[in-house]
């Protein structure tokens, strides 16, 4: 591409690329995708997006385009690769100034040259770094940042390279420019801490930055602790100066969760190289989260960070002696006995008290949620695995863990907080109804810990019954921890007689007019025999509360309640099913957009089939499409349903009274499973021996040709247990209808035979090969005499060479089969042989 020429045609066509008329913009398009592999293509877009007197959007697209051609033509081996010369010069080019004026623009720049530094530096580039670095330390303001930004990306992108030849070369890099880039990070935070107490706001935010980049371009510096310890001092100060909706607070905020974040990836990938900061990482922890310090100062990402900080400390394995001392490693006994002088009992005494008093105390954002949308609040109660971003969970499992390693000094702590609630408390006191429920909330965590310490029994007797009873709108939080609690602890210490007593309370709060309250029956195990009394009315209140409650995630947890219950009473739910099953499609229809939903509702008729057993087939109508669409892979839904469709497809096989037309329809989504190969194929082989046992005529006449398609297809690339799931449905076919299951399965028999006759050395493989030609040769005798043949045939030997080399491996292998009928089988197939007239 002659440059002189292309620069305004490219420009052109850049500028027509960023037109909102599709008339103009797909010829535009396409004549740049044209251009792609033209030489010089890509030194005209450098020039375009390098003048900045031009459109920026024009520039955008021109940096668009130059960083996906380094995705599809930078590497030597691309098709249309571009010259050694024209990347030479386009280096050259990317890294001759760093003054981009406009953010985005500047930040495409910074990634397109990591993507080239990815594949180019340090062996065809190893100009960039001492250009980054020398370009960072001059003194105009613009250039240092786009320099320190083009710099993060860089290392960030070379970090991330996997090969060990890769990870040695950054290796040897970063020593080289580490002291230098932590250096650099040292003096921006020292910058802006002169400016925002020189009250100079708007140099305050260029410095923090600039702090911000060459943090996250160093990554793990050894400084990092006294750093953040010291920038989170001054912190009171820089509220202070600067007003809480600024900018700058708002990346002061982020530089401070940067640092924390540093400290916790060094903790964990580098927890030796730690242990001198042990010390000082507790003491700046505990100080602004358990700590008057911290008050006004710190927000919760930050006291998240830290919790997780102290969490990881106190559990990790590095920092704990082993059971013999004498064979700890130095560097673990070290830390334990930082750890030790650290959490001495008052310490430990403080961080529990003030955990459970302060940080498990319900907010008042909280108690409105409950108030506003009971639902949302429960569902938020009982999220999923978000300890290391919520602040609440965060700090339930920073309470297990402390407890858990320090349960000596910190139980009796908590027992004398149970003690000063104990009787019922004032329902005026909101106070203390926020501290019971908090201190409950420790008790069931702990309930583990606690088992020698508490009798249950009693407690619950004599206490929490009651409370249990109090019937007051206010006293709603109290009842719901209560019935929580007891949930933690039933599986813990809770004696078998006291179960009636409880279905009875459950039975009375599933009618509490507090909806909240109302779910908390999920936590329970139950004894069958002790339950059925209450059978009926907690699964009518049950099915109640599923057409009541809105959320997904709630119906969910309900529809969970009740297939559990099913699965506990079996064949006793048959009476009380009615109303759910006439309830379950209508509500798999208004599902149609939430497919976890569906999950729980497949799991929901697992549990309704099995426990209906033959009755189940008044279910068909809704049930067989239902299995259709969840194990139709064609359907985008099976990413979700495959798993519990199938276990659905096969319940319904099992508890089938007969073949229906439309349960044998649907087995024509097998196929395109079969091919799939997936974790879930031994439930697809369970499900045609399902058939079989059904209707092996109707089954086999209709399927067996596709099934044994599919057979030798997966039997060309499949690991030995696969195999032997194969021929066990091939051996089941002959068992239930020896003459149509050896004609349906004919392909596959020579290979057996060639199995038999090689002397497959799998034991397991050879076993059942040796069961499917027992079969053969005993149910179908002159099946086998043609086999026989085939073979002879095909191996060139006469018939009575080769069954006598299948006779003697046969007797050989006997050991092989371990199983009583398959060793029968064996020992009849080969005396049927005797009567013959082969000598």
């Amino acid at each position: 591409m002659d440059m002189d020429s292309a620069s305004s045609v490219v420009l052109q066509a850049l500028t027509q690329a960023t037109s909102q008329d599709t008339a103009v913009l797909k010829p535009a398009e396409e004549q740049l995708r044209q251009w792609e592999t033209q030489p010089g293509f890509y030194s005209v877009l450098l020039n375009i997006f390098n003048n900045h007197m031009l459109d920026v959007n024009v520039r955008w697209l021109a940096v668009l385009y130059f960083k996906n051609g380094i995705d599809r033509y930078w590497r030597r081996v691309a098709p249309h690769a571009l010259s050694e010369e024209e990347k030479t010069s386009l280096r050259a080019g990317l890294i001759t100034n760093f003054n981009e004026p406009v953010n985005q623009i500047a930040t495409q720049i910074a990634v397109l040259i990591a993507k080239v530094a990815r594949l180019d530096c340090p062996r065809q580039w190893p100009e960039l770094i001492p250009i980054l670095l020398e370009s960072v330390k001059g003194q105009d303001g613009l250039q240092q940042h786009r320099a320190l930004l083009t710099f993060y990306h860089v290392t960030k992108t070379l970090a991330s390279k996997r090969l060990a030849q890769d990870r040695r070369l950054f290796q040897d890099l970063a020593s080289g420019i580490y002291s230098f880039a932590c250096s650099l990070w040292s003096h921006h935070t020292d910058c802006f801490l002169q400016q925002i107490y020189a009250r100079d706001e708007a140099a305050a935010l260029s410095s923090l930055e600039r702090t911000l980049l060459s943090l996250k371009g160093s990554n793990t510096c050894p400084d990092t602790c006294t750093n953040a310890t010291n920038l989170h001092y001054h912190a009171k100060t820089c509220s202070r100066q600067v007003g809480s909706d600024s900018t700058c607070r708002e990346k002061l905020e982020k530089t401070i969760i940067l640092y924390t974040k540093v400290l916790l990836d060094f903790l964990e990938y580098h927890p030796c190289a730690f242990i001198p900061l042990i010390q000082r990482s507790l003491e700046f922890a505990v100080t602004y989260v358990f700590t008057p310090a911290g008050e006004g100062v710190t927000f919760e990402r930050f006291i998240v960070q830290c919790m997780n900080l102290i969490k990881m400390i106190v559990k990790n394995d590095a920092y704990k002696p082993a059971k013999n001392i004498d064979d700890s490693k130095p560097e673990s006994l070290e830390a334990h006995k930082i750890k030790t002088a650290f959490f001495t009992h008052p310490t430990l005494t403080e961080i529990g008290r003030r955990l459970v008093s302060h940080y498990f105390l319900l907010t008042e954002e909280e108690l409105a949620m409950w108030e506003e949308d009971p639902e949302s609040f429960a569902v938020e109660e009982t999220g999923g695995d978000s300890w290391k971003y919520s602040l609440r969970p965060c700090t339930e499992v920073l309470f297990l863990d402390i407890f858990h390693n320090y349960s000596q000094t910190l139980t009796p702590v908590l027992l004398d907080m149970v003690q000063n609630l104990q009787g019922p408390t004032n329902v005026e006191d909101s106070v203390q109804l926020l501290m019971k429920d908090a201190v409950y909330n420790a008790v069931g965590l702990a309930a583990y810990e606690l088992f020698d310490n508490v009798d249950f029994d009693q407690w619950f007797k004599n206490q929490l019954l009651g409370e249990l009873q109090v019937s007051h709108h206010r006293y709603k939080l109290i009842r719901r921890r209560v019935i929580w609690l007891i949930g933690q602890w039933i599986s813990v210490k809770f004696k078998s007689d006291l179960r009636p007593l409880l279905y009875e309370v459950i039975l009375s709060l599933m009618q509490d007019p507090d909806l909240v309250v109302r779910q908390l029956h999920i936590q329970f195990f139950f004894r069958t025999e002790q339950f059925l009394p209450y059978l009926e009315s907690i699964f009518g209140l049950l099915f109640q509360l599923l057409q009541q409650v809105t959320e997904c995630d709630t119906k969910m947890q309900v529809l969970h309640v009740i297939s559990c219950v099913i699965e506990r009473v079996g064949i006793q739910i048959r009476p009380y099913v009615g109303c759910l099953v006439q309830y379950l499609p209508l509500l798999w229809k208004q599902s149609e957009e939430h497919n976890m939903l569906r999950c729980a509702i497949l799991t929901t008729l697992i549990q309704l089939v099995q426990g209906l057993g033959a009755e189940s087939k008044n279910l068909y109508p809704f049930l067989l499409p239902v299995i259709q669409l969840s194990t139709d892979v064609s359907q985008p839904p099976h990413v979700y349903l495959l798993e519990d469709g199938l276990e659905l497809w096969l319940v319904t096989l099992e508890n089938s009274p007969a073949i229906t037309p439309e349960l044998l329809r649907i087995f024509q989504n097998m196929s395109a499973l079969l091919e799939l190969s997936s974790e879930n194929l031994r439930t697809c082989f369970h499900i045609v021996n399902g058939y079989i046992y059904l209707s092996a005529t109707e089954f086999l006449q209709n399927y067996a040709e596709s099934l044994c398609r599919s057979f030798c297809d997966l039997l060309k690339d499949i690991t030995n247990e696969g195999q032997v799931q194969v021929l066990k449905v091939v051996e089941i076919a002959l068992k239930v209808s020896p003459m149509l299951g050896a004609h349906m399965f004919q392909p596959l028999l020579p290979a057996v035979f060639r199995g038999i006759v090689d002397g497959e050395r799998y034991p397991v493989v050879m076993s059942t090969y040796l069961g499917i030609m027992g079969r053969v040769l005993l149910q179908n005798s002159s099946f086998f005499s043609s086999l026989l043949s085939q073979m002879a045939s095909e191996c060139n030997q006469e018939m009575d060479q080769l069954l006598g080399n299948v006779i003697e491996m046969w007797v050989d292998r006997m050991d092989n089969i371990t199983q009583p009928e398959r060793r029968k089988l064996s020992s009849l197939a080969l005396l049927s042989l005797l009567p013959s007239d082969n000598r």
